[in-house]
């Protein structure tokens, strides 16, 4: 594990593995950096790879008060680690820090994205405006299961039958330990519309993925891809949103490397 220190004085811990250009990961969700394990691995034969944890969240720090220009600040911590510029690939809520990081001109020559979760149309339910504010209520409680569950039937879209047998589930904890930055997600993603003025500015070559499984989620890559100007969408049949790490490395490697 490696360290740096964020422009407010926040301490970001990252891993870096392997050889070749620098390729960083953001992860999205309330997981920390291991997470992105098996993709490191495969990954790391042809690329150094930085994976970081975002504050709040792993071996992070969380220095208060939080403000969304904080997760940009990290992001450049750590790409002032490696090699610029970096190639650069975020998946699902990490996908729009990613776009946005681009679209800000942080140092990414080549930048990948993973159903980035935009909502574009009628295919799902909107996002209350109340979740933020919902999820604060519960923190304030001290009800941390309740807000993982909050997330995932709110904003992810799950049935709530199938979110409840999770809480027996091991990674539950684990996700309860980092429920305080669904609402810095929250934060982040705002009423879940697409930006498509800000992300319009993104002046690097961009792929856009999806599983083609999920409605809402293929009409937001979608859309991506029509509004980035030099975007392509590739679609990686049958890939549920917790993307198999064999499935999608060869699309990003071969990307990145092009």
């Amino acid at each position: 594990m490696n360290k740096t220190i964020s422009a407010d004085g926040t301490s970001i811990a990252f891993d870096r593995v392997g050889q070749g250009p620098a390729l960083v990961l953001v992860g999205g969700g309330p997981i920390d950096r291991s997470a992105n394990d098996a993709l490191v691995e495969l990954l790391a034969a042809t690329f150094t790879v930085y994976n970081y944890d975002r504050r709040g969240h792993g071996d992070s720090g969380d220095t208060a008060p939080y403000a969304v220009n904080r997760e940009f600040e990290d992001l450049e911590a750590v790409i002032a680690e490696a090699d610029q510029p970096v190639c650069l690939y975020g998946t699902s809520g990490g996908g729009m820090i990613a776009l946005e990081a681009a679209a800000r001109g942080l140092p990414v020559g080549r930048l990948a994205v993973w159903e980035p979760p935009y909502i574009v149309d009628d295919s799902r339910a909107p996002v209350p405006a109340t979740y933020r504010r919902q999820l604060a209520d519960l923190l304030a409680e001290d009800r941390r299961g309740d807000m993982v569950e909050l997330f995932l039937t709110t904003a992810v879209g799950m049935p709530a039958e199938f979110v409840a047998p999770m809480r027996d589930m091991p990674f539950w904890k684990d996700n309860e330990a980092v429920a305080h930055t669904l609402i810095y997600d929250a934060m982040i993603t705002g009423d879940f519309s697409l930006p498509a003025k800000r992300i319009a500015a993104v002046p690097v070559p961009t792929l856009v993925l999806d599983g083609g499984t999920t409605p809402w989620l293929t009409a937001a890559a979608r859309a991506v891809a029509d509004v980035v100007p030099d975007a392509r969408r590739v679609t990686l049949p049958g890939q549920p949103h917790n993307v198999d790490a064999a499935a999608i490395a060869p699309a990003l490697a071969e990307f990145f490397a092009a």
